[in-house]
C-alpha cells in the first residue's frame, strides 16, 4: 500500500511541477508574444480599452494621442499631421500589431503595462481611476521635420538630421508617407483594407526609407575611404594619389570614368582634397584597392556598417526600433573593391547610417548612438527615464576629422557653391549612385554638417530613382534643413 501511495504522491508532485512550469512559461516567458498575438481578442480589447499615452515632439507638439470614444474600445488613437510623423510614430491599429515606430518600441509604456508603472497601476486599481500610459517626449523638431518633408515632396526618398554632440535625431522623414489614422480607425474592415493597400508592393509607404531600406551610397562613401587613408598616417590633404580620366577595373576590361574633368587631376595625379572636392572615381577606386579591403572594411565597421542599429526601445518596453545593417562586401576581389570604394557594387547603406557618418566627422571622430526619445513621463508627469548621450565608437582621431572637414568644405566652396549658406561654413559630400538595369537611373545623395567650424547639425538626404546628380536632387534639401535648424 505504501508503495502505491508513494507513486501517487510522486505523480501529484510531478503534475504540480508541470503546472507551475507551464504557468510560468505562459505568464512570464511567452507573455509578450501571447499579448501581441493578433488572434488574442482579449488582449486587443484590453489594449484598445486603455488610455494610451501621448507621443510628443521636442516642443510639446502632440504627434499621437488617445481620445475617448463611445464604442467597445473606449479610446481611439489619433495622429495629428499623420503623414509627417509616421516614420517616427508608426501606428496602433485595431487589426495589426504595432510593429514599427515608437508605438511598437515603447508599447508597454504607452499602454501602462511596463514594470516601471506598477505603482501607478496599483494606485489606479485602489482608487478606481483609469490607468493611464506614459507619455513619450521625442527629440523631433517639428519645424525641421516639416521642412524636410516639404522639400522631399512627392519624391521617393528620405532625410535624417542628427544633433552632432548627442546623437539625438532631430528629423526623420520618409516619402512617400502614409496616414496612420487610416489604420487606427475602429472600423476593422476599413483598417484592414487600408493596411492591405499600403503594404502592397516593394515601394510600400509603410517602409521607413530612412532606416529600413538599403541604397548604394555612391560618392558619400568616399568620406569613409578618405578617413581610412588618413588614419594610416601615410596621407594628408595635399598628398598626391593616382587619378586619371579613366581607370580599368583590375582583372577586367571595364572602364571607370569620372563625371567631371577636374576629377581627372593633372598628369594622372590629384591631391586627396581635390579628389574629395571633385569626387574623383578614378582616384578613390585606386585608393581603395591600395588601402586594401581590410582597412576600408574596418573603418566602415567602426562607423556602424555591418550591424543592426537600435534606435529606440528594448524587449522590456516593446519591439525595439532598429535600422537595417548597412553593408560593405566581405573579402572582395580588387575589381569589386574598387567599385565598393566609390559606394557602388555591393556597398549599401541606409540614410540614417550615412547621417551617422557625417555626425562622426563633425564630432571629432566620435560616433554617437542615435536616439529618438528624450524623456518618458508617467501620467503624473514624473520622469520615468531620461536618455543620455552614448558613444558607439571612437572611429578615428580628431586630426583625421579636422582634415576630413577641410576636404568636405572644399566640396562646397570649389565644386558646389550652390550649397553654401551666407555667413555659415558648410561641410558636405555629394553622391550620385547608378542604379537599375544598365545603370539607367540614379540615387541622389548628400551628407554634411554645419557650421563646419562649430558643428551643430549633421544631415543625410537621399532621393531615390532620380535623373540628376545628387548635388542637384538632394543638395537643396540639405541646405534648407541646415538653414532651418541654424536660424532657431
Amino acid at each position: 500500500m505504501n508503495k502505491y501511495l508513494r507513486q501517487l504522491f510522486t505523480a501529484v508532485v510531478a503534475l504540480f511541477v508541470i503546472l507551475g512550469l507551464s504557468s510560468t512559461i505562459i505568464m512570464a516567458v511567452r507573455a509578450n508574444a501571447l499579448n501581441n498575438d493578433p488572434r488574442n481578442a482579449r488582449s486587443l480589447y484590453h489594449q484598445l480599452g486603455a488610455y494610451r499615452g501621448a507621443i510628443l515632439a521636442s516642443d510639446g507638439t502632440v504627434m499621437a494621442k488617445s481620445e475617448p470614444v463611445n464604442d467597445a474600445f473606449k479610446y481611439l488613437r489619433t495622429y495629428s499631421n499623420g503623414p509627417l510623423y509616421a516614420p517616427v510614430t508608426g501606428f496602433f491599429s485595431i487589426n495589426q500589431t504595432a510593429d514599427r515606430g515608437l508605438e511598437a518600441s515603447r508599447s508597454m509604456l504607452l499602454n501602462g503595462e511596463a514594470n516601471s508603472l506598477i505603482w501607478q497601476r496599483a494606485k489606479a486599481m485602489l482608487t478606481g481611476a483609469t490607468n493611464q500610459g506614459a507619455s513619450i517626449e521625442t527629440s523631433i523638431d517639428p519645424k525641421l521635420q516639416q521642412v524636410a518633408y516639404d522639400q522631399l515632396g512627392t519624391r521617393d526618398g528620405a532625410a535624417v538630421a542628427i544633433e552632432v554632440n548627442t546623437g539625438r535625431i532631430l528629423a526623420m522623414v520618409s516619402t512617400p508617407s502614409y496616414d496612420p489614422n487610416k489604420l487606427a480607425t475602429h472600423d476593422a474592415k476599413a483598417a484592414s483594407q487600408a493596411y492591405n493597400e499600403l503594404s502592397a508592393g516593394q515601394n510600400s509607404p509603410l517602409i521607413n526609407r530612412a532606416t529600413s531600406q538599403l541604397y548604394p551610397p555612391g560618392s558619400t562613401f568616399k568620406t569613409i575611404v578618405a578617413s581610412a587613408a588618413l588614419e594610416t598616417g601615410d596621407y594628408q590633404t595635399d598628398t598626391k594619389i593616382p587619378a586619371g580620366s579613366s581607370y580599368t577595373l583590375p582583372g577586367t576590361a571595364t572602364q571607370l570614368p569620372n563625371a567631371e574633368a577636374q576629377a581627372d587631376g593633372v598628369n594622372g595625379q590629384i591631391s586627396l582634397q581635390e579628389a574629395v572636392a571633385w569626387s574623383s572615381n578614378t582616384a578613390f577606386a585606386q585608393l581603395g584597392v591600395k588601402l586594401g579591403a581590410s582597412k576600408v572594411s574596418d573603418m566602415a565597421t567602426k562607423l556602424g556598417f555591418g550591424s543592426t542599429i537600435t534606435i529606440d526601445g528594448t524587449e522590456s518596453t516593446g519591439t525595439p526600433m532598429t535600422a537595417t545593417a548597412s553593408t560593405f562586401p566581405s573579402d572582395p576581389t580588387d575589381d569589386k573593391l574598387a567599385l565598393a570604394s566609390i559606394g557602388q557594387g555591393d556597398t549599401t547603406a541606409t540614410p540614417l547610417q550615412m547621417a551617422m557618418v557625417a555626425q562622426a566627422i563633425a564630432n571629432n571622430g566620435k560616433l554617437m548612438q542615435p536616439t529618438l526619445v528624450d524623456h518618458v513621463r508617467a501620467a503624473d508627469l514624473t520622469v520615468l527615464s531620461q536618455t543620455k548621450p552614448q558613444t558607439m565608437a571612437n572611429a578615428f582621431s580628431k586630426d583625421s576629422a579636422d582634415k576630413l572637414t577641410t576636404m568636405m568644405e572644399s566640396v562646397v566652396t570649389e565644386a558646389n557653391p550652390q550649397l553654401a549658406i551666407d555667413g555659415i561654413k558648410v561641410a558636405a559630400k555629394t553622391g550620385t549612385a547608378q542604379i537599375g538595369t544598365d545603370n539607367s537611373a540614379i540615387d541622389g545623395w548628400v551628407i554634411g554638417f554645419a557650421p563646419a567650424d562649430n558643428p551643430q547639425i549633421a544631415v543625410a538626404v537621399l532621393v531615390h530613382n532620380t535623373d540628376v546628380y545628387g548635388s542637384l536632387a538632394a543638395g537643396p534639401i540639405m541646405r534648407a534643413m541646415m538653414q532651418e535648424a541654424l536660424q532657431q
